[in-house]
């Protein structure tokens, strides 16, 4: 075996069990199995032209001698991203955890209950800070969350103002440059009229619905929003208030103050800058606006037992089931690094935020008073951490950056300075000699810092917060390793066994893949600073950019997108730009297969689309002649169509140029949802089959780990007629020069997580990418095959072969009682995640092994499958008291010393030998969910709780 070729590691089957497995599936060869499953038509011609596959250990050299690349300045730049202090606990043991960021999205709450904790923990931590009722389990960032609280307050609006068409939403000028951008991006498609003022010459008209306020500004500055909340309530205006978390523990809550969102970012806590994300912000409201919320809820429900149990909640909400009438994509959450930014709080506790806020408004507060010393203008009255100074920016600027120093200059006239956590005694004499230099002057040297105070007294924390037991238990780090291993062990994560969900690609997470994210080099960049100062990661996004231009076929790719979804919308918006430039405004008319994503219709919706739905044939594939139909009735307003391929019945429908050609034809293009890239790579690509744009998972097909639900990054890659409209940026230049306006907050999205499938690529190299594409066919194939006889599979190619993934039809088990939820439950006593469940057909499942995963492993998968085929053969609908309507089997229930069930322990807990020897226990039982819906819980009990126990 070649131990340097990385494909060895990343793919699962040996070379002799893929050799078993052609045979078991009857072809001859790797090649046969391919063109019996991928029509001729659309196959390359040629291999990907990328660079030879790099080892492992080359790997690593290369990425660190990029990393050497980039400058690392001390930065002081603020626009929402600042540097941080990590706990090295929390690096240890979630960052760098695979128990932690290998774990899927918890859809099976009762294998998820560690995530479920920590982020509960998360949304009390938000509901706390901001004096809100509820909040959900994380957004993408601050900018996109600011664009859901707009787009929620616009949902909510009062009868009346629904009636008179009112559509204007009023935005401080002291909003982040970055949110105004996607302010902007999400108005306009949905008819919201965007107004930008001062607040304090804000008239509250009758004509407006909402406002949003930053708070701080983006200077620094606080202002008065109490009295502008006060005025804006009596006028029937909804405000929504951008909130600095750090801040939050020096200025009063603005929830206490009666504003109806309150959004932002955690990056503060503990979060690497990491050159734009991921990050994960939050979002908190009134519960009146619960169903309303964008993103997951985690909520608290009680087991079959009556025990407490977590789970997410109204998940009636999930765009899979509302579809073109979801409130937003549900596919935006941050979750691993809201694990890490909940975790943060839980070790320092309120006391220990409360020391590091002072020590960051004490540090601008010296700095300021000093500055005023040398003869600067500090235009701040009220401020938390950032100083707004009237001085030659250029001059600074220079001198600054021959300093190694970076501040914010907004005009000629301008420096923003912003103080942080990491920032120490002599980092502040060295920005007050900086300013000496320029002001002539002798420069001042600090020996302490001072204890100030330069928040208005109306604006002050007066409101208690984090008096949870939880924020007030694990403080020294022996105490926080137990805590966070005590939720790991309850989670089921890539670790422990194969996650084979279908869509979602639960493909190795490789260690050399992730190692670069932990260093200091990559994570410490501000993605606002000069791009010379970033050159190792232009270097690296560039190269991916080109990487994923080559593998998809097209002209041009955008990396800003930081979600599956977020990918969705931007393509939408491209395809949006691209009409209207060519004077085709009317052009609003999307048509999308009934079998596709839900995500399709949400995003389209968003994106001011009118959605149209074609119907699929028997076989699963689209009914060309309907979608025809359609097209021809609709083609003078026809804008696109959202095609998933291979299809989400995992399918490779052999009329997809057809298809593609019909659209065109009417005036429309193609938008291929990548959510099965996995099974194109080095196969096929979206451009050779006729596609205008694609989006990515990188969260999927390139490797990135799905982190217990996010992050995920969503690039779109588009043909050449569509690259001039790749989104742009307010702060630094990126886009085609008819760029939209941003999709994410940051130039190039969530850039550290890049770093991974940028990895990927480079170690996989074309051949290792292509054989990945062929190993993952043959891992489903091999599937469908050893459970033909105990499952039908619901569709198939012409020569009846699955693509990548494959459905099973579970709905004959209901004539023994048996629904498709049981079996998804029995799996995890068997020690598996169960497939998708009931999308895209109810009543199914999607099976998707991916390429990593071992023969030997997807037999264990297969044997438990059979095997509880063999337990619905002995159960009868009249009796549910049994092994699968009680399943899963807890710890609890197995060791009780009464067992009055008809089956016996062993039966339960361990039905096949190979469960012995490495045994998962679910730590809850079936949870309620209808309980939880109907009694909403979502954060930490208080302390008066406990201390009533």
């Amino acid at each position: 075996m070649n131990t340097a070729d990385f494909s060895l590691r990343h793919i699962g089957p040996r070379e002799a069990d893929q050799k078993q497995m052609l045979q078991t599936i009857g072809v001859d060869s790797m090649e046969q199995l391919i063109h019996e499953t991928i029509p001729d038509g659309i196959r390359l011609q040629s291999d990907l032209d990328l660079d030879e596959p790099m080892s492992e250990q080359e790997y690593l050299l290369h990425i660190y001698n990029l990393s050497k690349k980039n400058r690392v300045f001390k930065t002081y730049i603020g626009l929402g991203y600042h540097p941080t202090i990590m706990p090295a606990v929390i690096q240890r043991n979630i960052l760098e955890n695979p128990g932690w960021y290998t774990a899927y999205t918890p859809y099976q709450a009762e294998i998820a209950q560690g995530r479920l904790e920590a982020l509960l923990n998360f949304q009390t931590m938000v509901t706390d800070l901001t004096g809100m009722e509820i909040a959900n389990a994380s957004l993408l960032d601050e900018s996109t969350a600011a664009a859901e609280a707009m787009s929620l307050l616009f949902a909510v609006r009062e009868r009346d103002q629904k009636k008179a068409g009112i559509n204007k939403f009023f935005v401080s000028e002291h909003i982040l440059p970055q949110t105004l951008s996607l302010l902007q991006t999400r108005a306009t498609p949905i008819g919201i009229e965007l107004v930008i003022g001062k607040e304090e010459d804000f008239d509250f008209s009758e004509d407006f619905f909402a406002a949003i306020l930053q708070y701080p500004g983006k200077h620094g500055q606080v202002t008065d929003i109490k009295t502008f909340i006060e005025k804006a309530n009596a006028s029937q205006i909804k405000v929504a208030v951008a909130a600095d978390i750090m801040s939050l523990i020096k200025l009063e809550a603005p929830g206490k103050f009666g504003a109806d969102v309150v959004v932002g970012t955690t990056q503060r806590f503990g979060i690497p800058m990491g050159y734009g994300g991921p990050h994960a912000a939050y979002f908190a409201t009134k519960e009146a606006y619960k169903r309303d919320i964008p993103g997951r809820i985690i909520g608290v429900t009680k087991d079959a037992n009556g025990n407490r149990a977590l789970r997410m909640a109204l998940q009636t909400r999930e765009q899979h089931i509302k579809r073109d009438k979801a409130t937003s994509n549900i596919c935006t959450a941050q979750v691993l690094l809201a694990v890490m930014a909940g975790m943060y709080t839980v070790y320092h506790g309120p006391k220990g935020l409360e020391f590091i806020a002072n020590n960051i408004h004490n540090k601008a507060a010296t700095l300021s008073n000093v500055l005023k010393k040398l003869g600067f203008e500090q235009t701040n009255k009220s401020f938390f951490d950032t100083l707004h100074i009237k001085a030659d920016a250029k001059a600074i600027k220079t001198e600054a950056e021959l300093k190694k120093t970076n501040f914010y200059y907004p005009s000629d006239s301008e420096v923003v300075i912003s103080i942080n956590e990491p920032t120490t005694l002599g980092e502040l004499n060295k920005i007050i000699a900086i300013f000496a230099k320029i002001a002539a002057k002798d420069t001042i040297e600090l020996t302490h810092i001072s204890e100030e105070n330069s928040i208005d007294n109306v604006l002050r924390r007066q409101s208690t917060f984090l008096q949870e037991p939880v924020f007030n238990s694990h403080h020294s780090e022996t105490e926080l390793m137990r805590y966070i291993k005590y939720l790991e062990r309850k989670d089921l994560a890539l670790n422990h066994s194969m996650i084979s969900l279908g869509s979602c690609t639960m493909k190795l997470n490789a260690a050399s893949e992730m190692l670069p994210l932990s260093w200091f080099k990559w994570g410490k960049i501000h993605p606002f600073v000069p791009i010379e100062q970033a050159k190792g990661y232009q270097t690296v996004l560039k190269e991916l950019e080109d990487q994923l231009t080559e593998i998809t076929g097209f002209a041009g790719t955008s990396l800003q997108p930081n979600s599956g979804a977020q990918g969705e919308f931007a393509g939408l918006m491209v395809i949006r730009a691209y009409h209207e430039s060519r004077g085709d405004h009317h052009r609003n008319i999307c048509i999308i297969p009934s079998s596709a994503h839900g995500t399709n219709p949400a995003s389209a919706v968003m994106a001011g689309m009118k959605v149209i739905v074609t119907k699929s044939t028997n076989q699963g594939n689209i009914d060309v002649d309907d979608l025809r139909e359609k097209a021809e009735l609709h083609k003078d307003n026809l804008s696109a169509l959202m095609v998933t391929y291979p299809s989400t019945h995992g399918v490779y429908e052999a009329s997809i140029k057809d298809i593609t050609k019909i659209i065109h034809d009417n005036g429309g293009q193609v938008y291929m949802d990548g959510a099965n890239m996995n099974a194109q790579v080095g196969l096929t690509n979206p451009g050779n089959i006729g596609a205008d744009v694609c989006h990515l998972n990188l969260h999927k097909t390139f490797a990135i780990p799905h982190g217990g639900g996010g992050p995920g990054v969503g690039p779109i890659c588009v043909a050449k007629q569509l690259v001039p409209f790749l989104p742009g940026n307010p702060l630094i230049k990126t886009g085609g020069d008819q760029a939209i306006t941003a999709i994410s907050a940051a130039p190039f999205g969530s850039s550290l997580a890049c770093l991974i499938s940028y990895g990927y690529i480079k170690m996989l190299g074309a051949s290792g990418l292509k054989r990945s594409t062929e190993v993952a066919i043959l891992n489903a194939n091999y599937i469908k095959k050893r459970l033909k006889g105990a499952y039908e599979t619901l569709y198939s190619g012409e020569l009846g072969r699955a693509a990548h993934e494959m459905i099973i039809d579970c709905r004959p088990f209901k004539t023994n009682g048996i629904e498709v939820v049981d079996i998804a439950k029995r799996l995890m006593d068997y020690g598996f995640h169960a497939p998708t469940v009931s999308f895209p057909v109810a009543g199914t499942m999607m099976i998707e092994p991916t390429e990593s995963e071992s023969k030997q492993e997807m037999d264990r998968f297969c044997d438990a499958m059979i095997s509880i085929r063999h337990e619905i053969n002995s159960v009868s609908k009249d009796d549910d008291n049994n092994i699968l309507k009680n399943a899963p089997h807890t710890m609890n229930m197995i060791t009780d010393d009464e067992w009055n069930l008809p089956y016996t322990r062993q039966q339960a807990a361990f039905p096949l030998d190979y469960v012995r020897d490495n045994k998962f226990w679910p730590s809850v039982r079936r949870v309620d969910d209808a309980y939880g819906d109907r009694n909403l819980i979502c954060t930490c009990a208080p302390i008066e709780a406990y201390m009533e126990a």
